[in-house]
């Protein structure tokens, strides 16, 4: 690295806590929010898809989505989020950062407003339209996740970067409950508006016709949000990482970072950091030297998140069915189609209210404090603990009196995956790797994780039904059961931390000292005078040249 570039770098590792860094974590924290509410608010309404399109007369149970279908539509998002963080993450690595922020926004307020307005002549064709954009929505939220994570590390100073990070990672935990809260208004007002009998009552009568336009407002909603960040975006400069570690910029770089730190930095040319110097510890991500420095790094990153996910999103996405499972949820006949909406989307409210939310919130506050290693290994364990403690005593669980028992301890649960790994995986990819490499490995990261969702997704969906073929949903076959699965997420959890041991700890590093560019210096070291002296000029607003 250049001694002109580093002492740039250092005076952004060096800077106060200012405004911009804030509004770096809303504008980029703005697209987690419609990510997640993207991802999870689908779950909200599966069961009144199956109302709508897959009724059948004279059945005793209201209809449900059959089993591939239901896969489809929970999962597709999920196949395009995971080719959209590996796409991404190596596009932002080759065009920069910020050239394809924008992309990834638009593409998400496309295709939500795509998923909304669905249409076929038959189920299967609304159910196959809806599946198209709810993939090309997942291809823009996978770009979302190294994009933003990477932009943050690198606008955000030495001391509080972790914090910064996982607050952008954590209005993820905002998007989930607005998703439900969204629900919770929609489904009142038409169950309100339009009163509906019981299926018991009226198979038919229990779904009514406008039913139709509440799935489609809520997958809808999810386009306002990233509409409205779409323009401050662009505003955005390159971080100044990217443009003096990979465009080899010093002089654009410190222009960019003038404008980040609100000082005014005249740039001198080094002749040295142009885009066309050599730098011969430019290693690839195939090659001997990155996995000798980063090999296993990398292997601890992609395994934990595929494990955390494995768990986090069976458990997310099929509450519904947990709660159905030990009463919580009335059962389905008992209500009309949208009064189910309601009640779902109540009960999920509740958890990201008294979970969800505030365990991203415990990552933000004491990240800095206690280190990335500390809270990813403390979730894995007590996801453990908690997930084998509701499994082993399951049919406890199941007496009506021990019903908010069980809520508590999943509700536990969840705070400890959200104040642990669900948070630190996101942070650690986007800290650890060289500039060049950053975005791509992040996005090698995230798709492992989402390829772990796609297995919650999909494997839950089966292994989660009755090993009594009378009590399972319509179309599949018997499976496991619920307290088997739980057996099993709680197996996934253990292993997460066994896979933690290979990750390093990031508190308190610079980016370049974690991921040894601060070694690949051209034409010697620097003079600390002069990288002192950068320090003192980012937190006082004098001018001097660079």
């Amino acid at each position: 690295m250049a001694r002109k570039g580093k002492e740039v770098l250092n005076a952004l590792d060096a800077a106060k806590t200012q405004m911009y860094h804030f509004t770096a974590i809303v504008i980029a924290g703005m697209g987690f929010f419609t990510d997640a509410y993207d991802l999870f608010s689908i779950s909200l309404v599966t069961k009144l898809l199956g109302r709508i399109y897959y009724h059948v007369d004279g059945s005793k149970k209201p209809g449900t989505l059959p089993p591939n279908v239901a896969a489809a539509v929970n999962g597709v998002a999920f196949c395009g989020t995971l080719a959209g963080q590996l796409f991404f993450g190596w596009l932002g690595d080759k065009l920069g950062r910020k050239k394809v922020y924008g992309i990834t926004l638009m593409v998400m307020v496309l295709c939500s407003l795509g998923s909304g307005l669905s249409f076929g002549h038959s189920s299967n064709g609304v159910m196959a339209t809806l599946c198209f954009f709810r993939f090309w929505l997942g291809f823009g939220i996978g770009g979302d996740y190294p994009l933003s994570a990477t932009i943050m590390s690198e606008y955000a100073n030495k001391k509080t970067r972790g914090a910064f990070i996982a607050a952008v990672f954590a209005m993820q935990g905002f998007g989930i409950l607005a998703g439900g809260i969204v629900s919770l208004i929609v489904s009142s007002a038409f169950d309100h508006a339009f009163d509906a009998p019981t299926y018991e009552v009226d198979p038919v009568g229990s779904t009514v016709p406008q039913a139709d336009y509440v799935w489609r407002i809520v997958l809808m909603f999810g386009a306002i949000p990233a509409l409205l960040t779409y323009y401050w975006r662009m505003k955005m400069p390159e971080t100044a990482r990217y443009t003096a570690l990979v465009a080899r910029n010093t002089k654009q770089a410190a222009a960019d970072m003038s404008k980040v730190l609100q000082v005014d930095l005249i740039a001198e040319e080094d002749p040295q950091s142009n885009p066309s110097s050599s730098n011969p510890n430019s290693f690839g991500l195939f090659s001997k030297e990155f996995a000798r420095r980063h090999g296993l790094h990398l292997v601890g990153t992609t395994i934990t998140w595929f494990l955390l996910d494995i768990a986090y999103y069976s458990s997310n996405l099929f509450q519904k069915d947990i709660y159905s499972a030990i009463g919580w949820i009335p059962a389905a006949e008992t209500m009309s189609a949208i009064h189910e909406v309601y009640t779902v989307s109540r009960a999920q409210t509740l958890i990201a209210l008294c979970g969800t939310v505030p365990g991203y919130w415990f990552t933000v506050a004491l990240i800095d404090y206690l280190g990335r290693f500390f809270i990813q290994l403390m979730g894995f364990i007590f996801m453990t603990v908690f997930m084998f403690a509701l499994a082993i005593p399951y049919d406890h669980w199941k007496h009506r009196d021990n019903r908010i028992g069980f809520l508590i301890m999943y509700s536990l649960t969840m705070f400890f995956a959200n104040f642990g790994p669900n948070a630190t995986t996101f942070v650690v990819p986007a800290e650890i790797f060289p500039a060049r490499l950053r975005s791509t490995c992040h996005g090698i990261s995230a798709a492992s994780g989402k390829a772990g969702a796609i297995v919650g997704a999909f494997g839950f969906l089966y292994a989660a039904q009755s090993t009594d073929p009378k009590k399972t949903d319509a179309g599949y076959p018997p499976g496991i059961g619920v307290r088997n699965s739980l057996l099993m997420l709680g197996g996934v959890n253990f292993l997460g931390i066994v896979f933690t041991l290979l990750v390093p700890e990031s508190k308190g590093k610079s980016l370049e000292e974690l991921s040894r560019e601060d070694e690949e210096q051209i034409g010697g070291g620097g003079r600390g005078g002069d990288v002192t002296e950068m320090m003192d000029v980012a937190n006082s607003g004098r001018t001097v040249p660079v």
